[in-house]
């Protein structure tokens, strides 16, 4: 694994801005949002230039119950190949639900949720990590994830958690310094016996990233400054290593480029307080070290009934986060609320990206609108999907902003009509003027 350097996640809209940044080595990109014969120029010229870019998958979910999926690996397999990266990583975390492994309805996320720490749930997310780690042209990372919510009866810490991961199976690790930040105040996780139990060498690179704390709660936004505990954390981490590569991730509210550049600075400037300090210890090289090679054998793979537990309580878990369900035995309720309300949000977020359209035709009526639809209808086919049945669910209300004004039911409704068949409707005069005849004839 060679070493990155310092990097920044490249968003569409700092584009022009990370292009033009000194000191950039490599940047990140989100995986989903990558369409290999179609690269964005700003990639490539980046590419041109010699700076390495790193798919960085959300979608996988190699921490559920099911096994990932062969279609989602061969896209991120090409985009690898497409961008020529040297890895590319995921999370440890689960993103759907349900399904014929437990019979019960298929279920979506929109966003990562924890893993439970317990023996069930780390064969299952090992023998995941391996069927992706065969189906990768490069070397696999995984992610530590943030979490609003702890599991009740969890047998491992988050160190002793990835420590057994990385030995039973090779993977790196993309340690998330803000993210053990983002669990020591929610969950009480202690960020330092995080950092003393984890395989060191593993590491393949370092996230940083911002966040707000509302009623006691953190929120990893991505979308604040960098504040300076998680520059402690990370001062910390390369105190006891030399991390092979460091990253700003930022994916909303983006400042200027003045401002990114002060915080890719004030990263660097942990990072050498942390050499610094590291002082008489061992000078130990994440970036040549070796993580213990996959050796698993048939007695290590996770079979069904262990499966089907670990699904029975993940689809549990969200089926009281995005469905209504009683919260599961053992789950604070009030902080379960906070996650669920968080859910909708991201949803709602997401949605009018993937649909820029639909808060232009409802105006401030779309996010009260989305909220109320998502309260009864989880997700579960993906957010294009999910912008479509929420303008198919307002024009078929008795209430809401497309009943109670015919202006906005009428863009909706044209608007839903477009995009909802296999093809979008021909522009052409003669075929427009026959849709509109059959709208006639079907009212009379």
């Amino acid at each position: 694994m060679r070493r990155l350097g310092t990097g920044i996640g490249w968003r569409p809209e700092i584009a022009d801005a990370v292009e033009r940044m000194p000191g950039i080595d490599w940047v990140e990109a989100v995986s989903e949002n990558l369409c290999p014969g179609h690269l964005p120029e700003s990639l490539l010229r980046l590419r041109e230039r010699g700076v390495t870019v790193v798919p960085h998958g959300v979608s996988l979910g190699l921490g559920g119950a099911e096994r990932p999926d062969a279609g989602r690996l061969a896209a991120l397999a090409d985009r690898a190949e497409a961008l020529g990266s040297p890895l590319v990583t995921e999370h440890i975390a689960f993103v759907r639900a349900g399904g014929a492994l437990t019979a019960s309805p298929h279920l979506e996320a929109g966003h990562l949720l924890p893993v439970p720490r317990t023996r069930d749930a780390l064969d299952v997310l090992c023998e995941n990590v391996r069927i992706a780690q065969d189906a990768l042209p490069v070397p696999l990372a995984v992610e530590n994830i943030a979490a609003l919510v702890a599991w009740p009866d969890e047998e491992l810490t988050e160190g002793q958690f990835l420590y057994e991961l990385a030995d039973r199976t090779g993977v790196r690790l993309l340690i998330d310094v803000a993210n053990l930040h983002t669990n020591h105040v929610n969950i009480g996780a202690d960020p330092a016996e995080a950092l003393r139990e984890l395989p060191l060498e593993a590491i393949a690179y370092v996230h940083v990233a911002g966040g707000f704390e509302r009623d006691g709660v953190w929120h990893d936004s991505h979308a604040h400054p960098v504040p300076r505990p998680v520059l402690d954390i990370l001062t910390d981490l390369a105190s006891r290593v030399a991390p092979p590569g460091v990253l700003l991730e930022r994916d909303e509210n983006f400042p200027g480029a003045g401002e990114l550049e002060a915080e890719v600075e004030a990263i660097r400037d942990a990072v050498a307080r942390g050499r610094a300090e590291s002082g008489g210890r061992a000078d130990r090289d994440a970036s040549v070290a070796q993580a213990a090679p996959p050796g698993a054998d048939a007695a290590d793979a996770a079979d069904h009934a262990v499966r089907q537990r670990l699904g029975l309580a993940q689809a549990a878990l969200l089926s009281a986060l995005v469905a209504g369900a009683p919260a599961p035995e053992g789950f604070d309720r009030v902080r379960l609320g906070v996650q669920a309300r968080a859910l909708a949000g991201k949803r709602a977020d997401v949605v009018a990206k993937v649909a820029p359209e639909l808060p232009v035709i409802l105006g401030p009526a779309y996010r009260p609108a989305f909220l109320a639809y998502a309260r009864g209808c989880p997700m579960g086919a993906g957010y294009r999907r999910d912008a479509l049945d929420f303008a198919e669910r307002l024009l078929s209300a008795d209430a809401g902003p497309a009943a109670e004004d015919a202006g906005v039911r009428r863009e909706l409704r044209e608007w839903w009509l477009e995009r909802s068949g296999p093809v979008p409707r021909s522009r052409r005069p003669g075929v427009r003027w026959a849709r509109a005849t059959r709208r006639v004839l079907l009212r009379r």
